[in-house]
C-alpha cells in the first residue's frame, strides 16, 4: 500500500507540473500565474529523494535529464525545500546577470547551467577560452559567495567521432570547468564530474545546428547536507 501511494504521489506531480507548463505556454488575458520555482521544487522533493528525482528528471528534461535529475534527486521538499528554493532564487538572479555567456535555469530546489562547447572551447580541445575563464569566474564568485552547495559537471559531445574519443573528451572538459572554479578559490571536495560524449543529446545530430546545441558544458548546482538539515529545521 505504502509504495501504492508513492506512485499515485509522484504521478500527481507530474501531472501538476505538466499543467502548470502547459499554462505558461498559453498566453491569454484570464491565464493562471505559474507557480514559482520554488514551490515546484517543494512539491518534488516531498516525492522521495533520488528515485523520484530521476523519475521526474527525465520528464522535465527530457532528453537531457541528467544535471536536472540530480537537482531533484537532492530535493528536500515541504517548507525546507521552499526555503531552499528562495536561497537559490537570489544565487540564479546573480548569475543571470553576471554570466552573459551561458544560459541560467531554476529548477526544483537547484540551478542548472549550460554553457554551449563553442564558447568554452575550441574544436577537440578542452582547453578554455578566454570568453570561458571570465565566465567561470563570474561562476566561482557566486560559489564563493553561498558556500553551501555541491556541484556536478557534466560535459556532452555531439556524435560525430567514436566514443573512444568522445567520452574522455567530454570528461576531460567537465574538469577543466571544475578545475578553473578550484583555481578561483571554490573547495575541490564540492565538485563532481561526469562525460558522457554524445550518449545524451538535446538535439538532432543529423543537422550542424543539432550537432552544436549538443556540444556543451552542464553545471547542477543544489544544497549539500548541511544546508539540507538546517532548511529542515527551519534554521536558514
Amino acid at each position: 500500500m505504502k509504495n501504492l501511494r508513492s506512485y499515485f504521489a509522484m504521478l500527481l506531480a507530474v501531472l501538476l507540473l505538466g499543467n502548470n507548463f502547459a499554462q505558461a505556454q498559453t498566453t491569454t488575458t484570464t491565464a493562471k500565474k505559474p507557480w514559482s520555482k520554488t514551490a515546484k521544487g517543494a512539491v518534488i522533493g516531498g516525492l522521495g529523494g533520488a528515485a523520484g528525482g530521476a523519475v521526474l528528471g527525465r520528464v522535465i528534461g527530457g532528453k537531457s535529464g541528467t544535471a536536472k535529475g540530480a537537482i531533484i534527486g537532492a530535493a528536500v521538499g515541504g517548507a525546507g525545500g521552499a526555503l531552499i528554493g528562495r536561497r537559490m532564487d537570489k544565487q540564479a538572479a546573480e548569475l543571470k546577470r553576471d554570466m552573459a555567456g551561458a544560459r541560467v535555469e531554476r529548477v526544483g530546489e537547484g540551478i542548472k547551467i549550460t554553457f554551449d562547447s563553442g564558447i568554452l572551447f575550441a574544436k577537440n580541445s578542452s582547453n578554455l577560452t578566454s570568453t570561458a575563464q571570465a565566465n567561470i569566474a563570474k561562476l566561482a564568485e557566486t560559489l564563493k559567495k553561498y558556500n553551501d552547495t555541491n556541484v556536478l559537471i557534466e560535459g556532452h559531445t555531439d556524435i560525430s567521432g567514436s566514443d573512444a574519443i568522445n567520452d574522455p573528451l567530454s570528461l576531460r572538459r567537465a574538469q577543466a570547468v571544475a578545475n578553473y572554479a578550484q583555481a578561483q578559490g571554490v573547495e575541490a571536495s564540492r565538485f563532481e564530474t561526469k562525460g558522457y560524449g554524445s550518449r545524451q543529446p538535446i538535439a538532432d545530430n543529423s543537422t550542424e545546428a543539432g550537432r552544436v546545441a549538443n556540444r556543451r558544458v552542464e553545471v547542477a548546482i543544489f544544497a549539500n547536507e548541511k544546508l539540507q538539515k538546517a532548511a529542515e529545521k527551519g534554521t536558514i
